[in-house]
């Protein structure tokens, strides 16, 4: 799968890219991330890529023709979902990052200052936000956005069901059962027993007793 990631701030991603489990998918050729400073694509020549609002009002808008130029000189793949991280936008959840991971490749638009010229919505498929609050930046949620559905993509994780019981994974009220590894004492605190017998049919009994579906408010 192709990642995409527009913003002006590419060194924001350095590290994510090189690290851990994303850079051991990169590496093994389960996904590719590209990086466009779309600051690139600017139409003056300061790369100038917002401007003050019309009517009045705080803050810098990002303008429209950096940004679909940019979007524009993307290559794209056969299956495709261009998505804006917009504070706004519908919330992201783990049914999302399953409906992205089915894509060949998800296109991230990383906003900065007061947000989008509104013009540019019609470039989009759809408008994510992370979570009810308000970040400088789309940086961040698109490094989870990547995260959350590079999981989901086979091959990424070690194991074929890892990601098949956690939370989230069958509904969005779902909380997985406990876990525990070594040691089986720990300051008085033991490891339930069913996990040490090595009869798999009641440890599986005693997980699904004990994973939890919260209130969904």
């Amino acid at each position: 799968m192709r990642f995409d990631i527009l913003t002006i701030f590419p060194n924001l991603l350095s590290a994510f890219l090189q690290e851990t489990l994303i850079a051991k998918a990169i590496k093994r050729k389960h996904i590719s991330i590209h990086v466009t400073d779309f600051r690139k694509y600017a139409v003056d020549k300061h790369r100038t890529v917002d401007d003050r609002p019309y009517g009045g009002g705080p803050g810098m808008i990002l303008r429209v023709e950096p940004i679909v130029k940019a979007l524009e000189h993307l290559p794209k793949k056969k299956s495709r979902r261009i998505v804006m991280l917009n504070p706004q936008g519908k919330q992201f959840t783990q049914r999302i990052a399953a409906r992205y991971a089915s894509y060949d490749q998800l296109v991230l638009l990383a906003g900065r200052y007061e947000g989008f010229d509104k013009r540019i919505s019609a470039y989009v498929d759809e408008e994510i936000s992370v979570g009810p609050y308000v970040l400088s930046g789309g940086e961040v949620p698109a490094m989870a956005i990547i995260e959350a559905v590079s999981r989901l993509i086979p091959g990424v994780l070690g194991h074929p069901d890892s990601a098949k019981d956690e939370t989230f994974s069958q509904k969005l009220t779902y909380v997985e059962y406990p876990q525990y590894t070594r040691p089986p004492v720990f300051r008085g605190k033991r490891v339930p027993p069913v996990l040490l017998s090595g009869d798999h049919e009641n440890i599986e009994k005693w997980r699904q007793k004990r994973a939890k579906y919260r209130s969904a408010t």
